[in-house]
């Protein structure tokens, strides 16, 4: 970048969070984090999910979807870009409650406008809040689904997730899990035509709901797989220490029997392997800590904590927001309309009483740039008029307002 130019790739990379000179926003090189993920056992809760989901949109459409067999593999971002659109939906959904971790649904624009037409009745040209308001309640509709599918195996409960965040934008603006990841493929079928919900799930969200179904690698013995991968990497190190083979361990074979009663002096055999380490005390009793115990320089692995990445992401969109924080927007407060012909309009003078649709006590409308979005009564302030809010309105009741 001699010209000081920035291309199209690098400007790609940085909004989806992995920096220019390979380090990802974690300070890894790479994407990010490698996980053990246990493929079949998502699959599994993919398929249990597969009715629920065309209930719920058959339900949420009242017409009839057809959902094929959805399809469960381990990706990264690259992989998925290639199966998208230009342009799609996405709706941040992170796990929060019981297990943490990012979670993403991805479709593209022309299943949402599908949705919001079979919702509303109404013909869409393109995506706006009301189709993403739409869009989000079907999501979360399927999220509560899965969080029931998944609690019903009893290995955890109280489940939760943000509020559902739904943009439409292009794909190389979203924001997806770091490193390798889940993706869920969900495809359906309406009268011919083929669409697809897509589901990211995030290394640790992925394994938190392996471990809540039963799944994954069996950890009883107290070790992960990166604690196994430091063993076998330090067993590795020490045969590699000396040059003649391992005859030393032949002369051990004799004191083994003896090595659970804590025999204090040294091996004779491993001062053969040029370690030269007494073997004192050790206890066969706890088998993961023998390399410990024989005097072997393994070193102590723990389990890297990787920070959260979602947090970060959320901090930056919140900045976002922040940006426009202080844009007025009108609302108006509405007690009631009426019709009338242009005969009595042009009679009204100082006195006329105007009867209005409303009846007396019946919440007033609360409208921001002439749309519902709430209901209230009517208070007095000191001198002043005033709203107390008593509803907001779900998305699918302000759909139903546009009838």
């Amino acid at each position: 970048m001699s010209d000081g130019a920035i291309s199209q790739d690098e400007i790609d990379a940085l909004l989806s969070g992995v920096a220019i000179d390979g380090l990802n926003s974690s300070g890894h090189v790479g994407n990010g984090p490698s996980y053990h993920f246990d493929i079949p056992t998502l699959q599994t809760l993919a398929d249990a999910l597969k009715p629920k989901l065309e209930e719920n949109i058959n339900k949420t459409t009242s017409v009839t979807f057809t959902t094929e067999a959805p399809v469960v593999e381990q990706t990264n971002r690259d992989h998925v870009l290639s199966k998208l659109p230009e342009v799609v939906i996405g709706i941040n959904a992170d796990y929060n409650a019981g297990i943490k971790g990012s979670h993403l649904y991805l479709m593209a624009p022309e299943f949402a406008l599908k949705i919001f037409q079979l919702v509303s009745s109404e013909e869409a040209t393109e995506v706006d809040d009301m189709v993403l308001s739409v869009v989000s309640e079907f999501v979360a509709t399927h999220i509560s689904a899965e969080i029931q599918e998944v609690e019903g195996k009893g290995k955890v409960s109280g489940l939760g997730y943000g509020t559902p965040e739904t943009l439409n934008e292009s794909k190389a603006m979203i924001m997806f899990p770091q490193g390798d990841f889940v993706l869920a493929s969900y495809p359906l079928t309406y009268e011919g035509n083929a669409y697809t919900l897509w589901e990211c799930l995030g290394g640790d969200a992925a394994e938190g709901l392996t471990k809540a179904l039963g799944g994954g690698a069996d950890d009883s013995a107290g070790l992960t797989p990166i604690d196994l991968g430091g063993m076998n990497a330090a067993a590795a190190g020490g045969q590699a220490m000396g040059a003649a083979p391992m005859g030393g361990m032949q002369q051990m074979g004799g004191a083994m029997p003896n090595m659970g009663m804590g025999m204090q002096q040294p091996m004779g055999g491993m001062q053969q392997m040029g370690m030269g380490m007494p073997m004192g005390g050790m206890g066969m009793g706890m088998p993961q800590n023998m390399g410990v115990n024989m005097g072997m320089n393994v070193p102590n692995v723990q389990q890297l904590q990787y920070p959260n990445l979602q947090a970060g992401l959320n901090a930056g969109e919140q900045g976002n927001i922040s940006l426009i924080m202080d844009v007025f927007m009108e609302m108006t407060v509405e007690l009631g309309r009426t019709k009338k012909t242009i005969k009595d309009i042009l009679g009204m003078g100082e006195g006329t009483i105007i009867e209005l649709d409303k009846l007396a006590g019946e919440p007033v409308d609360i409208l921001v740039n002439h749309k519902k979005i709430a209901k209230g009564e009517v208070v007095v302030i000191d001198e002043n008029f005033g709203v107390r809010v008593t509803e907001i309105l779900s998305p699918m009741e302000r759909v139903s307002e546009l009838n």
